[in-house]
């Protein structure tokens, strides 16, 4: 009996053992179905050059086989590498399937956290994945990881992009509070109190917590590309930028590969008035992102190309380098093909022409400006429309075509109610300034120098209460400098220098800024502070290729011939 009895159990325990194994066995096989259906990014990494992207280390429980390649996708995560970060995600997923963490950065690589909101597409792709995680075994860190992203992806087609990313802020502060020797959720919750940060809040609370965690865990792991990038991030506004330079200066080299880290330095060095240093980081950053597009499959100039161009062409305009400003422009002008984040895109193709033409005062060709002849569909993009037609408006007004004038003026109206209705109150604010200003031009040119000034206080009052969008190196005009030419125009000089000296706080070293604050300066009977203003600019275009008239009259004043001034 007592054999039977063992006999027995062997049989139970043999059953057990094979109902599991084809248990295992029928999940295995739904996991890898579930894969299957899904369009993730595949191929061969595409790194440029030694492909050095920083250290890090944060591969939890996967196969350690994958570990090297998990700690690489992170790293391309952190330096917002995202294509090429899914992509390595998914590499450890097909090497290791039960790599629940990997699920969680493919996740992570969809959702943009500071650049634009995920396409319905790409929330559909993200929450399937989720879904196949979450039948995986993983440990207690892990299903934290995994819940703090799903918070943003649940629930996904009923609750609003802003409610969600909060949701996801909450649930990494509670990881960061949790796992106190987890420096990667410092990190990320770093991150996400970036991508909640209030842009109307000019406390910067959101982006002082989060620079305070990054600051203390940088000097252990000076080589974390996350760490840098996003102290740059949370200290990219007037206030703090200065807290950043060093940052600024290193992140460039921990990730050399990445254009993207090449080119966020040039953030900092914007908000301090760096031209040279920023010409030099975005000239490498386009050179990595045209690596990159020649790597890739597609057509066109990618991007991050765009993006660090942008950010050029404003240096070289700041420096009053017409020579290197113009052959950029005619670069830019003959690209046609583009691919990469459209709304990225559309910015700069708008900014360009603008700024080439308001900051130079080429008035006609402001007044003629045409929308780019690009593969975008710019009826997609209110916002950037909108510099276009404040760019004809104020073009408009100073060669006196009070006629087309108006027509901008109501075009703008109609691009800002677009905007109203689909809820982006922060671009709906931007095309409210443009449409205050312009109006002021348009009021100055009917003589009505006291409406004319009232608009465009208002206009400079809104803007000083916001933040520039991190797209934009500055706004196209800021508007306490175009408050400034306002004010010398109808002969209030004094009033001017204060309009400009507000703007140069905000805006530091801007070429029309310094060349404003000295005429002002100067008309206003203070010839000693128009001096000093002079000197800066002359100091700050020394060697620049220039044909700018400006140039030539601060040499004459400081020569002491100021009479026509």
């Amino acid at each position: 009996m007592r054999h039977i009895n063992i006999y027995s159990t062997f049989l139970l325990l043999s059953l057990l053992i094979l109902i599991s194994v084809f248990g295992c066995q029928n999940k295995k096989n739904d996991v890898v179905q579930a894969l299957s259906s899904i369009d993730f990014q595949r191929g061969e990494l595409l790194l440029c050059g030694s492909g050095e992207f920083g250290e890090v280390s944060f591969s939890l429980s996967c196969a350690y086989s994958v570990r090297e390649t998990f700690d690489l996708a992170v790293s391309l995560l952190h330096s917002f590498e995202y294509d090429e970060a899914e992509k390595a995600f998914v590499k450890v997923i097909d090497a290791d399937s039960d790599c629940a963490m990997a699920y969680w950065g493919v996740a992570m690589s969809i959702y943009h956290a500071l650049w634009r909101v995920p396409s319905p597409n790409d929330m559909e792709k993200g929450a399937r994945v989720l879904e196949i995680a979450e039948t995986l075994s993983k440990t207690e860190k892990e299903q934290d990881y995994l819940d703090a992203i799903g918070a943003y992806y649940k629930d996904w087609k009923n609750i609003d992009h802003k409610t969600r990313a909060v949701r996801m802020e909450q649930k990494m502060e509670e990881i960061y509070t949790k796992y106190t020797d987890d420096t990667e959720a410092a990190i990320f919750y770093a991150l996400a109190l970036k991508s909640t940060a209030d842009p109307g809040d000019k406390n910067y609370t959101n982006e002082r917590k989060a620079g305070k965690i990054l600051e203390s865990i940088f000097p252990n792991q000076p080589n974390h590309p996350g760490i840098a990038h996003y102290i740059i991030h949370n200290y990219d506004n007037p206030e703090l930028a200065a807290m950043a330079l060093t940052t600024a200066r290193r992140y460039a080299d921990i990730a050399p590969n990445s254009a993207h880290a090449q080119h966020m330095p040039s953030h900092i060095f914007t908000r301090l008035g760096l031209w040279k240093e920023s010409v030099q980081s975005n000239i490498r950053s386009a050179s990595a992102a045209q690596c990159y597009a020649e790597s890739s499959t597609n057509e066109g100039h990618w991007t991050s190309e765009i993006h660090a161009l942008d950010y050029l062409l404003y240096a070289y305009l700041q420096l009053g380098d017409t020579e290197n400003a113009t052959e950029l422009y005619n670069y830019v002008t003959e690209i046609k093909k583009v691919w990469g984040n459209n709304a990225s895109l559309a910015y700069p193709f708008a900014a360009n022409p603008a700024r080439m033409f308001l900051e130079n005062r080429d008035w006609s060709n402001a007044a003629t400006l045409e929308i780019p002849k690009i593969n975008l569909k710019w009826e997609q993009y209110p916002w950037e429309k909108s510099i276009l037609h404040f760019t004809r408006a104020i073009g408009s007004v100073h060669i006196g075509d009070l006629v087309s004038a108006e027509k901008e003026l109501t075009i703008l109206k109609t691009l800002r109610q677009e905007l109203v209705q689909i809820g982006d109150d922060y671009k709906a604010k931007q095309v409210t300034i443009q449409l205050k200003a312009s109006e002021a031009w348009i009021e100055f040119a009917k003589d009505n120098h006291e409406k004319a000034n009232s608009l465009m206080r208002e206009a400079a009052a809104l803007e000083d209460s916001t933040e520039k969008h991190p797209v934009t190196p500055s706004e196209v005009l800021p508007a306490n400098e175009l408050l400034g030419d306002l004010l010398i125009a109808i002969g209030k000089p004094l009033e001017a220098l204060d309009a400009y000296e507000t703007s140069l706080k905000r805006s530091p070293n801007r070429f029309n800024g310094l060349y404003g604050a000295a005429v002002a300066s100067k008309q206003s009977g203070n010839l000693e502070k128009a001096r000093m203003y002079f000197e800066k600019l002359l100091k700050m275009t020394k060697n620049s290729n220039s044909s700018r008239i400006e140039i030539n009259i601060a040499k004459k004043f400081m020569n002491g011939e100021n009479k026509s001034i």
